[in-house]
């Protein structure tokens, strides 16, 4: 079980390379895609939303819904095949998605040991912390989560590129 995680521009080929069963995009609303051919509609998720922790005016912060959704299109993968996940740089609104979603399947991981995976695959991962917040709340973990985030430290975006997370820990 495998959760690919990537920006944009590495979508057309990860796809290619890897065929992942499903997909999740994050992307403001005016950059949203259209579903590849080769993800079933009904297994891409499209979520618009802007990669802010606070609200801003003119921009859609992440809310309870876009993590309910998260979680209710995550219970339906089989993590037979990859899942893809992707925002528009692969830093933020994937990785917090990648890191709630391995929370969600994993109820009993200690959540700073899988933060800290993240940030061994990658050392860009900086998961939005408003999204991670939420998902804290709405399933009960008691702000672990969240301090797992905060413990993961300093990112170096300069070295995004696309990484894999494992579904289970």
């Amino acid at each position: 079980m495998t959760f690919i995680i990537c920006g944009l521009a590495e979508v057309p080929a990860v796809l290619a390379a890897r065929r992942p069963s499903h997909m999740i995009t994050l992307l403001d609303p005016a950059s949203m895609i259209e579903t590849p051919a080769a993800i079933t509609p009904a297994n891409h998720l499209r979520l618009g939303v802007n990669d802010i922790a606070e609200p801003m005016d003119g921009m859609i912060p992440p809310d309870e819904q876009l993590v309910h959704d998260l979680l209710a299109f995550g219970g339906q993968w089989t993590g037979e095949a990859p899942m893809l996940i992707h925002c528009w740089a692969g830093i933020s609104r994937s990785t917090a998605s990648a890191f709630v979603l391995a929370c969600e399947r994993n109820p009993q991981a200690d959540e700073r040991q899988m933060a800290l995976v993240m940030r061994r695959a990658a050392r860009h991962a900086s998961p939005n912390r408003r999204i991670v917040a939420l998902a804290d709340d709405i399933m009960g973990r008691g702000g672990r989560m969240a301090d797992a985030v905060a413990a993961m430290g300093d990112y170096d975006y300069g070295r995004a590129q696309p990484f894999d997370f494992p579904a289970r820990h």
